[in-house]
């Protein structure tokens, strides 16, 4: 009985030891991860609160590491807008002060009979065509902030893809002439449905050919409509400059343009807006192109049920 007796406190102070230790590791441990919650706190984002699987804090441990990546991530997200906002502001600084003020200054050439005759009627055609690309501008930047605001809604519905495509282009068809831009137009005449925002299906569609009159020095425009497997398959290809590698990866980020070749022409927002209206229906597009062979543009949307 003496040495069961004996065994039994041994095991108990064992076990004693035990408890202690581990209370001791877990108090390290909590200590360890406050450290790391300070330097997290101090602006440190890379720090993490290291565990092992077996041990005790483990789920603690991965649990604030998700957390901290999280934020992390949100963090950098409102860095990289904030940083396009600034760019945004003095892209519009330069972008709307610039022709505005060379649009006020061939006005007030007419105005107080700087020039007359001829010469005249070349400066109010300036003026004209330099407050269209200002109300372009303008008008790309509205839709941009509408785009990316908590009120901006679309309103979807089943339409008939290949009709409304063929309406759409109806209009575009005297500016490809004016522009002597051939055009290669293939939609077919059975019924493609889709369920689409028709604002924003026009917008899309607007905003690529746009992109090839004024941007590709193409002399020629392809448009296709497809049925492909489930999905229905917009195609605009142009024969112009192309574009390199390092500008194609790019060319769906707001504000960015093209350096090469391309007209810098335009507010750096069309393919952006573009992209964004896509996604939102539930679509995709991607972009192949070829330096000197011309470029294409391909939007895919889902086959309503």
């Amino acid at each position: 009985m003496v040495w069961i007796s004996i065994l039994s406190l041994a095991a108990a102070a064992v076990s004693l030891l035990v408890c202690y230790l581990s209370i001791r590791q877990v108090k390290k441990k909590i200590q360890g991860t406050l450290d790391v919650l300070a330097e997290i706190k101090q602006g440190n984002g890379n720090r993490r609160v290291l565990a092992a699987s077996s041990e005790l804090t483990a789920p603690i441990a991965y649990e604030i590491n998700d957390i901290v990546a999280s934020y992390e991530k949100e963090l950098a997200s409102l860095r990289r807008a904030e940083e396009a906002n600034k760019q945004l502001m003095t892209s519009l600084s330069h972008d709307v002060r610039t022709p505005l003020t060379t649009l006020i200054g061939y006005l007030d050439a007419v105005h107080k009979g700087v020039v007359t005759g001829r010469e005249k009627d070349e400066y109010t055609e300036i003026a004209r065509r330099k407050a269209y690309d200002l109300k372009e501008y303008i008008d790309a930047l509205f839709d941009w902030f509408k785009l990316n605001s908590d009120e901006f809604m679309l309103k979807p519905e089943v339409v008939e893809a290949a009709e409304l495509t063929r309406n759409l282009l109806i209009d575009w068809i005297p500016v490809l002439e004016d522009k002597q831009i051939a055009y290669n137009l293939e939609i077919p005449d059975q019924p493609i449905r889709v369920r689409l925002d028709t604002d924003a299906y026009g917008r899309i569609l607007n905003n690529l050919v746009q992109n090839v009159v004024a941007h590709s020095q193409a002399t020629e425009i392809g448009i296709s409509v497809s049925r492909q497997d489930r999905e229905m398959a917009l195609l605009v290809w142009d024969n112009g400059v192309g574009m390199e590698k390092k500008d194609l990866q790019h060319i769906f980020e707001r504000l960015y343009k093209c350096d090469q070749g391309r007209s810098q022409k335009g507010s750096g927002l069309g393919l952006a807006i573009t992209h964004q209206l896509v996604e939102k229906m539930g679509g995709t597009i991607t972009a192949a192109s070829t330096p000197g062979k011309g470029t294409t543009f391909a939007v895919r949307f889902p086959l309503a049920e």
